[in-house]
C-alpha cells in the first residue's frame, strides 16, 4: 500500500514552486499525494519567515499536521526551518527539519526516518550553487511559475530573508530551457519567472548572462505565448533593458516594481538601494516603451520612525506614480533585523489607520486602471470558472494581468482569445464579450 504524503505551502511564489516540485519528487518514488487536511503518513510543511505572523502560521501548521495523525512524520522545510532551526529542534512534534538547500533530497531524507536537522546555508557570506528542483506539470493552472534564482544580497533593514535563503544563486540557462520544454509539452502557454531577488539573476555568473538574456531565449520558443516576471528592483529598468524587452513579442507588460516607501528618509532607514526620484525615472522609462503597462508595487506602512509627515510624502508619491495596483503591508517587527532593534516603533493603531488610507487609495487607482480598458479589444488567456453573485463566468487575464470575466457556455480553458471589455464588474474584475 502506498504511503500518503500531504504538502502545505506558506509564503511566496518561490515557496509554492518548491512545494510543487517536492510533491512531484514523492510521486516519482511511488508515494500518494493527498490534500493537506486529510490523514497522511508524512506531512511536509514548506515554511515562511517573512514576518512574525508567518512564523506563527508555520508553527501552527506543523502542530496541526501532528494532530491530524499523531503517528505521522512531520517535516519542516523552508525559510522558517532554516532561520530558526534551533527553536524547532526543541519542538517534540516536529520530526525532521530541512533547510533551503536540501529540498531536492527530501525523499531520501524522509526515508531515512531519523529525527534530525539538516541545514546547509547558515553562512550567508558564502555563495553556493543553485539547487535544481524541477516541475513537469502544475495542477489546476494555466500558467507555470519557474524558479530561476535564489538568495538575496540586499540586506534590507527589515528583512530576514537573506539569512534564511543565503547569497544569490542563479539557475543555468540550459536547465531553465529544459524545464520550459517539459512544460510546453504539458500544454502550458504562459510562464512566470520567479526568484527571491530576480533582479540579481546572473550576477553570480562569469559569462555575463543576465535576466534579459533569459527572457530573449524563452521568447524564441513558439509554444510560449506569454512571459511574465516576478518582483523587480527599479535599477533593472534601463533604456537598453526596455528596448530589448519590446522585441520579445510574448513579454507581458506587467511590472511589479518593489517600492516599500515613497519617502527618501524612510527608504534610507530601510536600507533600500534607490531614491524616490530613481524609482520614478524607472516608471517613466517603462511608460515610454509601454504606454499602457501595468506597474504594481508593495508598500510598508508604519516603518520605525515613520512620522505623519513622512507618511503624507509617501501618500502623495504613490498618487503621482499612479500604480495599477498596490499591496499594502503593516510593518511587522522581525527579530534579528536592524529595524527590530529600533526603539522608535510606530503604534499599531497608527499603522492600521495608515494602512486603511493606502488601501483606499490603491482601490481608487486600480479602478482608474480598469476604466482605461473599457471599449478596448484585448487578448485574454482564460484559466478558470468563477462565481460572482451566483453568476458563473470564465475568468482570465490580459497581458497586463487585468482580470477579465466572460459569460459563456463554451469551454475556454487555456485558450487565448480576443475580447472586448464592456464594463467594470467589481473592484477586481472587468466584464467582456467574445
Amino acid at each position: 500500500m502506498k504511503k500518503k504524503v500531504a504538502l502545505h505551502n506558506l509564503g511566496c511564489k518561490v515557496n509554492a514552486y518548491e512545494t510543487e516540485a517536492m510533491g512531484q519528487l514523492f510521486e516519482k518514488r511511488g508515494y500518494e499525494i493527498v490534500p493537506f487536511g486529510k490523514e497522511a503518513d508524512i506531512y511536509i510543511i514548506n515554511t515562511c519567515t517573512v514576518t512574525n505572523v508567518a512564523d506563527r502560521k508555520s508553527r501552527q501548521m506543523l502542530h496541526k499536521a501532528k494532530k491530524m495523525n499523531e503517528n505521522s512524520l512531520v517535516v519542516a522545510v523552508g525559510c522558517y526551518a532554516q532561520a530558526f532551526s534551533k527553536e524547532l529542534e526543541k519542538d517534540e512534534l516536529i520530526d525532521i527539519i530541512v533547510g533551503n538547500d536540501r529540498k531536492k533530497e527530501i525523499v531520501d531524507i524522509v526515508e531515512q526516518n531519523i529525527k534530525e536537522t539538516i541545514i546547509d546555508i547558515n553562512d550567508t557570506s558564502v555563495a553556493g550553487e543553485f539547487e535544481e528542483l524541477n516541475i513537469e506539470s502544475i495542477k489546476e493552472h494555466t500558467r507555470a511559475y519557474i524558479k530561476i534564482q535564489d538568495g538575496c544580497n540586499q540586506f534590507c533593514s527589515y528583512c530576514i530573508i537573506p539569512y534564511a535563503r543565503g547569497r544569490i544563486r542563479s539557475r543555468r540557462p540550459e536547465n531553465i530551457m529544459k524545464e520550459i520544454g517539459r512544460l510546453t509539452d504539458a500544454g502550458y502557454q504562459e510562464v512566470v519567472l520567479t526568484g527571491i531577488h530576480l533582479t540579481s539573476y546572473g550576477k553570480d555568473f562569469e559569462d555575463g548572462i543576465s535576466l534579459i538574456d533569459i527572457i530573449e531565449m524563452i521568447g524564441k520558443i513558439p509554444e510560449i505565448k506569454r512571459i511574465r516576471l516576478g518582483s523587480l528592483e527599479p535599477r533593472v529598468i534601463t533604456d537598453e533593458f526596455m528596448r530589448r524587452l519590446t522585441k520579445v513579442q510574448s513579454f507581458c507588460p506587467h511590472f511589479h516594481l518593489s517600492l516599500q516607501s515613497g519617502c527618501d528618509e524612510t527608504l534610507k532607514r530601510m536600507n533600500r538601494k534607490y531614491t524616490c526620484s530613481e524609482y520614478m525615472e524607472g516608471c517613466e522609462t517603462i511608460r515610454k516603451y509601454y504606454e499602457d503597462a501595468a506597474i504594481t508595487t508593495d508598500v510598508i506602512v508604519g516603518f520605525p520612525e515613520e512620522s505623519d509627515e513622512e507618511f503624507e510624502v509617501t501618500k502623495k508619491y504613490l498618487r503621482d506614480v499612479n500604480f495599477a495596483q498596490m499591496h499594502i503591508f503593516k510593518y511587522s517587527k522581525r527579530e534579528g533585523t536592524v529595524a527590530a532593534a529600533n526603539k522608535n516603533q510606530v503604534d499599531d493603531r497608527v499603522k492600521s489607520a495608515r494602512s486603511d488610507v493606502l488601501i483606499k487609495l490603491g482601490r481608487e487607482m486600480h479602478l482608474e486602471f480598469m476604466n482605461k480598458y473599457l471599449g478596448k479589444k484585448v487578448p485574454v488567456l482564460f484559466e478558470e470558472i468563477i462565481k460572482v453573485d451566483s453568476v458563473e463566468y470564465y475568468m482570465g487575464h490580459t497581458m497586463e494581468y487585468l482580470k477579465v470575466a466572460v459569460k459563456t457556455d463554451k469551454n475556454l480553458q487555456n485558450q487565448i482569445l480576443e475580447v472586448e471589455i464592456t464594463q467594470v464588474l467589481n473592484d477586481e474584475i472587468v466584464l467582456a464579450i467574445l
